[in-house]
């Protein structure tokens, strides 16, 4: 299951944005991948998300495998609309 979604919040994905969407990523057993600028990170680690250097106006495209796929892809999508960080 994959998702692409552009990056709205101002300061992009810095620690705290990282922090929350590593958080939610980490709940499920499904491997979670995030793909931005010809890389691709585990979600569920904070360095390789901040690494990246996401800034406003990129997108991102996350992705997801496992039995539980579906239903980290709903709570990362959730995460990233509640808190502003993108659509």
């Amino acid at each position: 299951m994959e998702k692409t979604f552009k990056v709205t919040s101002h300061a992009g994905i810095h620690a705290r944005p990282a922090t929350l969407l590593v958080n939610a990523a980490s709940k499920f057993n499904a491997d979670i991948q995030l793909a931005y600028s010809g890389k691709t990170v585990n979600l569920k680690s904070i360095m390789g998300v901040m690494s990246l250097g996401i800034q406003e106006g990129s997108s991102i495209t996350i992705t997801a495998n496992g039995g539980d796929a579906a239903q980290a892809l709903a709570a990362i999508e959730d995460t990233i609309k509640s808190e502003g960080l993108g659509e």
